[in-house]
């Protein structure tokens, strides 16, 4: 029930404009949003790359209302690859199609994406797609075949809570995708999305196994010890070593557990994002752990 009361709040605009408007709350701001510049994230990656671990840069934002926001979109993530190859960062890029445009106008937005893996791929730097709700998935997916079919290292966010992602893996399997595997963080239909915590590991599991038989370079984005845990079985079980997947976590969270598979010989990266559009991601992340709910309640009443 928290869940969902805490989605319902990552889309609330009168909420957002009261809680980003409270100077305490830049407290957990930092705590999972690196700052509100690229030179920020750069640091935090390459601090980072320092103790083993890969970054992954997002700017928040999404949904934007008009081309010149997707303009001004895609020329931060082009300023973004850019700093990643001059400085040689170990990170990639991760990006929303509606922050590209997708909602405004599908053409422009296929042509932003298509700007920056052009770039990306002349400098040697991947780039991840992000899944959104349920009702952008189609558009989505037609804009990746589009992206992947000249920049097949292009890496795509498949959210395990859907019904239908089996089905839209298994459109996927001629490409041999790379995918990042997540559990899913929006508010969705119980028609459209699992609810129950159990099923949804299942589904995971499942589309784990088929990410090792049918995919390329998996990434799994979880923090949950038992997911990872399948994840390296299946990966022996594949015959595959440390090296051949990855690992994905979030900035700020279980810090401890990145270090230790590092350090353990395994592919991880961290999803740092940055900006001012920081009040749907902290909420969806809140979402996901609502322990940490206590803490950000904490720092908006300054105790």
């Amino acid at each position: 029930m928290v869940n969902q009361l805490l989605l319902w709040a990552a889309g609330n605009a009168r909420l957002e404009k009261a809680i980003t408007g409270n100077p305490l709350a830049g407290r957990t701001v930092h705590r999972f949003v690196a700052g509100g510049g690229l030179s920020d994230a750069a640091a935090v990656a390459v601090d980072l790359n320092n103790h083993g671990v890969g970054g992954i840069l997002d700017l928040l934002g999404e949904g934007v209302q008009d081309l010149a926001g997707a303009s001004a979109a895609t020329a931060g993530y082009l300023e973004a690859v850019d700093i990643i190859a001059d400085r040689v960062i170990d990170s990639t890029v991760s990006l929303k199609l509606s922050q590209l445009g997708l909602t405004v106008n599908r053409a422009a937005c296929g042509e932003n994406l298509a700007r920056i893996l052009r770039r990306a791929d002349e400098l040697g730097v991947g780039v991840e797609v992000d899944m959104e709700q349920s009702e952008l998935v189609d558009a989505s997916l037609e804009v990746f075949r589009e992206a992947v079919a000249s920049f097949p290292n292009t890496r795509l966010a498949i959210q395990a809570c859907l019904r239908r992602t089996v089905l839209d893996l298994e459109a996927l399997a001629p490409f041999k995708p790379r995918v990042r595997l997540v559990k899913g963080a929006y508010a969705e239909p119980i028609e459209l999305a699992l609810r129950n915590k159990d099923e949804i590991t299942a589904q995971y599991r499942y589309l784990t196994d088929w990410l090792f038989a049918n995919g390329s370079l998996p990434a799994f984005g979880t923090h949950d010890g038992a997911s990872i845990e399948y994840a390296k079985r299946a990966a022996t079980q594949a015959g595959l070593g440390k090296q051949d997947f990855e690992i994905q976590m979030l900035f700020g969270i279980r810090r401890d557990l990145q270090q230790q598979l590092a350090d353990d010989g395994y592919r991880v990266r961290v999803y740092i994002p940055y900006g001012s559009s920081w009040y749907p991601y902290l909420m969806r992340r809140m979402a996901e752990r609502p322990a940490n709910l206590r803490f950000f309640a904490r720092s908006l009443i300054g105790s």
